[in-house]
């Protein structure tokens, strides 16, 4: 799996990589372009590779982000997690809204995945349907040759009658699995082991699928989350973030936690960061009603001098600082634009814009967090997590459920569909089981 090939084209994603972690790589991006001019075999790919992982961090470089939780506990300013629970009637109320906003805001997205900011207001504004307000609309003709896919199998406004098999809902369906067979104290190798009983392989992306390949080589955490996975600040931990928080509302510390035991097996730094951030924030939204209080619960569960604490705290100037989200988010990507569309950094970017000028409105957040562009469906889904638990499932409008029918696909191993609501219920006997008197 680890083909000449392979490693030649990892090798580019891994400079780009090791300077965005403050590594001087610039003499070894010639010697990568030099070497694909000629003849080469695995131990020169491997000796630039070992340079590359060892290379002296540039002068100047102010970033603190480590990757073991001692450390991590160290360099942020953990918030206490809260004794008092709501009541199970609340909580359940609430644990439907997180679930069903997770799963809108991903069907939301996903048609427009991958789509710039530029190429969504263009096809909306061709559709008449610009600003967003509701699910992608089918445009007649139908020119859009990536929306081809969901004219078939549904998936745009007029067309849906469930939610799609995506990514980003198999790892939240997981997430809840390993709770039911090995309870909160699951381990870091409990996770690889669901991933290699459950995960189709080929279903894997990035960071996921090197890690995944590392499992079967023989490799064990936290080497599966280095060894040839330049991914390892990308996206694919954050996207995983969702049922830790769902297990310990109110409980935003205990979520990242958890998170972090999750992010370890594939990710390092930014990577884990952004796991552990938005775990604590959809713990943080069974409590709160206001998104910036979530926000700042999230914050202080990530080292407070790395890259994405400081992304997180200049959203939050830019909040202040403007009256609108188009000036903000413009602002900011000037500033975090340069990472790859499905990064961590630049994605939470959008996904705390969102929150704060979505003001606890769940259509208006989940629209925002999609007509953002870049990795649409991810940040659509975590979006409508967090606001589904802030305002339960009461406060999500039917026309965004109805559409649904409660019904969610997955490709995980032994299921093909499965009841949303009963993902839910399912999540609420994992915290009663797991926190046993909490509950009111």
């Amino acid at each position: 799996m680890l083909t000449v090939e392979r490693k030649t084209w990892l090798l580019g994603f891994e400079l780009v990589q090791a300077a965005e972690e403050g590594r001087n790589v610039e003499e070894l991006k010639e010697r990568l372009g030099s070497l694909s001019k000629l003849r080469i075999g695995h131990s020169e790919l491997d000796k630039l590779y070992g340079e590359i992982l060892s290379s002296p961090t540039v002068p100047g470089w102010s970033y603190v982000e480590p990757d073991s939780l001692e450390e991590i506990k160290r360099d942020a300013d953990l918030p206490k997690d809260e004794e008092t629970w709501i009541s199970r009637h609340e909580l359940l109320d609430r644990m439907l809204g997180a679930w069903f906003g997770r799963v809108i805001g991903n069907m939301l997205g996903k048609p427009v995945e991958g789509w710039s900011r530029d190429s969504i207001e263009e096809y909306l504004k061709k559709a008449g349907c610009y600003p967003l307000e509701y699910y992608i609309p089918e445009l007649i003709p139908r020119v859009e040759k990536s929306l081809q896919t969901y004219y078939v199998t549904g998936g745009l406004r007029g067309n849906l009658s469930r939610a799609l098999r995506d990514d980003d809902l198999d790892y939240t369906i997981l997430g809840l699995l390993l709770l039911e067979r090995k309870g909160f104290n699951f381990t870091t190798d409990d996770v690889a082991e669901e991933w290699l009983n459950r995960l189709p392989f080929n279903l894997t992306y990035t960071a996921e699928r090197e890690a995944y390949r590392n499992l079967t080589l023989g490799l064990k955490p936290p080497e599966t989350a280095i060894f040839w996975n330049p991914f390892r600040e990308w996206i694919g931990a954050q996207i995983r973030a969702d049922p830790w928080g769902y297990a310990n509302p109110k409980r935003p510390w205990s979520a990242a936690e958890m998170a972090y035991r999750d992010a370890r097996l594939s990710h390092v730094k930014n990577g884990i960061y952004g796991e552990m951030l938005i775990a604590a924030m959809v713990a943080s939204a069974f409590a709160e009603s206001d998104p910036l209080e979530a926000i700042k619960k999230g914050l202080s569960c990530i080292p407070r001098e790395s890259r994405l604490a400081e992304a997180v705290r200049h959203c939050i100037d830019l909040w202040r600082k403007h009256g609108d989200f188009d000036t903000a988010y413009e602002e900011a990507m000037l500033k975090y634009g340069r990472y790859h569309p499905v990064h961590t950094i630049n994605n939470a970017v959008i996904v705390v814009l969102s929150l704060l000028y979505g003001e606890r409105d769940f259509g208006k957040s989940v629209c925002l967090s999609v007509s953002g562009g870049l990795d649409t469906d991810c940040n659509g889904a975590t979006v409508g997590s967090i606001v589904g638990a802030m305002v339960g499932f009461k406060g999500i409008p039917e026309k965004w459920y109805s559409p649904l029918n409660n019904t969610l696909e997955t490709a995980l191993s032994g299921l093909k569909e499965l009841k949303i609501s009963e993902l839910a219920d399912r999540m609420v006997e994992a915290v009663a089981k797991n926190l046993t008197g909490h509950l009111r």
